[in-house]
């Protein structure tokens, strides 16, 4: 008999399906040589301190740091997963081989082997490794499993993740709260959760103790155009005032008038971060939110794996993209859209395609299975997936910049417009409500058409001095938080550069919302309107932490990356491990022997 493990009970169903296991029985399915199980996501997690000794159960500063010779696990308590695990046990030590159908992914891959190693499993395991949930991604994925093997990286991955969180939660936790909370709260710390609680906070900071200064702005009206001074802000008034009464009263001249165009390609597809930053803007979806909905549209089949953090496609999937569009273009929405690239060969884009940008999965799209009967929320998010990728293959929006420059007697102005020529991918695409500001909440330039000026033309104008202040940065939303864990904390508008940065990002796509939501079930943020700010309780526990190894996004991100390495044979686990250990030792000793009240 081969038994199948699934994640969750639906995947299961779905996978019986395609296999013919028609036949229910408590706690799988069964037929045609098959027997379909499954988990409830985690049905095992390390031991716990107390697990190891008894002399660690009590929270003593002078049992710090603990550290495991060797790393256990046990089965997560709870009547429905003791019962539901003793059944897979008794399949698995009677079955002739094993499949692990678990999430394709580094969480999914240690869900199954923690589980195959709790029920003491013997038998050869393969793999099935697909990225959408279709009858036809199951049946190619079981036409073409993978040894488990090859996947024995992922899992060393998953697993040095797993146990650095463990040292360093586990010690930090305790040695902060004894020493600095008097036992009388506990001061939660962890690998990422306490890096980007002090992103917020330090933002926070950033914007309680900013000191405003003065500048000012030499403006003048001509033609009903705003024209600013080229000589941009004016750090004293009386400079200023003295360009002012200079250019009073004398004619404004138009000295130069150059267009340029230029190209704007199509955003790129989404990965599970960009997507959660896009709905968190448009829909005010928190990304705990943004990622139950995908997740939902994944097990409905209708969008492909979402737990990714590339944006592009293999290379081999161009051929495959004009069916999925020709399915779609059954939904009424995207008709006349698709209408527009018929006839036409899908164009071939490197920011599209690109196998080298591609490990385990790809880019989130559509998969061509029509949805019925989803929620109003689901349907944006599928509609926003649906949109990305249909303009994927529409051409660049063409615009020109239009910059005319003045002077009166020595002083320079300049305006810039910008006109939209051919909208092309602007089409498909709705504008976020608030797109008209960057990711750091400064102002886009404004795009506006400018009357038609002749270089040399001249006339009156109405000169002004506007006095203005310097302005602190923006608080944090979710979409913005998002992109500071992705990039490290680094503040970056470039998608190209910002995906070479990703690498050295904190947490992984699929853990930064679960991070958000557990700093505000903690008390160590809260929401004020769409904004993210510290409680108290979140800014006492940053400014208590005097170690920058605890609290530096760019240091985890280090950290983050050489999982990565590990996943792809570059590092090794027990090497990331033992930095940790000796960190958690270096940390220990250096807070006991802090002498602060």
């Amino acid at each position: 008999m081969i038994v199948c493990i699934a994640e969750k009970p639906s995947v299961a169903r779905d996978i019986a399906h395609v296999l013919g296991a028609d036949k229910s029985h408590e706690g799988y399915m069964e037929g045609n040589g098959y027997q379909v199980t499954w988990t409830f996501g985690h049905l095992c997690t390390l031991k716990e301190p107390q697990d190891y000794t008894p002399l660690w159960k009590p929270w003593a500063i002078g049992r710090l740091p603990m550290i495991p010779d060797r790393f256990g696990i046990k089965l997560i308590e709870g009547k429905s997963i003791e019962k539901q695990f003793r059944i897979i046990e008794k399949l698995m030590q009677n079955a002739d081989s094993i499949i692990n159908c678990g999430d394709a992914g580094q969480e999914g891959e240690l869900i199954q082997r923690w589980v195959m190693q709790l029920a003491k499993a013997k038998c050869p395991v393969k793999r099935l490794w697909i990225s959408s949930l279709t009858e036809d991604a199951i049946r190619n994925g079981f036409a073409t499993l993978k040894d488990q093997e090859e996947y024995r990286s992922l899992y060393e991955a998953g697993l040095a993740r797993a146990i650095g969180d463990w040292l360093l939660g586990m010690n930090a936790t305790r040695l902060y709260t004894i020493k600095y909370g008097q036992n009388r709260q506990v001061l939660s710390i962890g690998r990422v959760q306490t890096p980007t609680l002090a992103l917020i906070v330090n933002r926070h900071l950033e914007i309680k103790n900013f000191q405003p200064k003065p500048y000012w702005i030499l403006s003048t009206v001509y033609r009903d155009t705003v024209f600013t001074a080229t000589k941009g802000k004016y750090l004293n008034a009386e400079q200023g005032e003295k360009d002012l009464q200079n250019i009073k009263g004398k004619e404004f001249t138009v000295t130069d008038i150059s267009t340029k165009k230029g190209k704007e390609a199509p955003p790129r597809l989404f990965d599970l971060t960009s997507l959660q930053v896009e709905c968190n803007k448009k829909y005010g979806f928190s990304a705990e939110q943004t990622l139950q909905l995908i997740q939902s549209l994944y097990e409905k089949k209708l969008t492909t794996y979402p737990r990714v953090d590339t944006t592009y496609l293999p290379d081999e999937m161009h051929s495959k993209c004009a069916e999925t569009l020709n399915k779609i273009n059954a939904l009424p929405e995207y008709t006349p859209l698709i209408a527009k690239l018929r006839g036409k060969k899908l164009p071939k884009s490197k920011k599209v395609f690109d196998s080298s940008k591609v490990t385990d999965h790809h880019a989130i799209i559509p998969t061509g299975v029509l949805p019925r009967n989803i929620s109003s929320d689901e349907s944006l998010v599928y509609d926003e997936v649906s949109r990305r990728f249909i303009a994927a293959f529409y051409p660049d929006c063409i615009f020109s910049t239009t910059t005319v420059t003045g002077k009166v007697e020595d002083v320079e102005f300049k305006v810039t417009g910008k006109q939209i020529l051919e909208p092309a991918w602007h089409t498909v695409i709705s504008t976020a409500k608030n797109e008209d500001k960057s990711e750091d909440g400064k102002e886009k330039d404004e795009e506006k058409v400018l009357p038609i000026f002749t270089k040399g033309e001249h006339g009156p104008h109405e000169p002004q001095l506007a006095e203005k202040q310097t302005t602190p940065p923006k608080p944090y939303t979710e979409a913005t938080l998002l992109r500071a864990m992705e990039t490290a904390g680094k503040l970056v508008d470039d998608e190209s550069l910002r995906e070479a940065l990703k690498e050295n990002g904190i947490g992984r796509p699929s853990t930064r919302a679960a991070i958000i939501e557990t700093l505000f079930k903690r008390q160590y943020i809260k929401k004020e309107r769409k904004s993210l700010a510290p409680t108290p309780l979140g800014i006492e526990l940053i400014s208590l932490i005097h170690e920058d190894l605890l609290k530096s996004a760019e240091l985890t991100g280090i950290w983050e990356k050489k999982l990565r390495e590990i996943e792809h044979h570059k590092y090794e686990a027990k090497l990331f491990i033992d930095e940790l250990k000796k960190m958690v030792t270096e940390i220990v000793l250096t807070v006991m022997a802090d002498n602060r009240k």
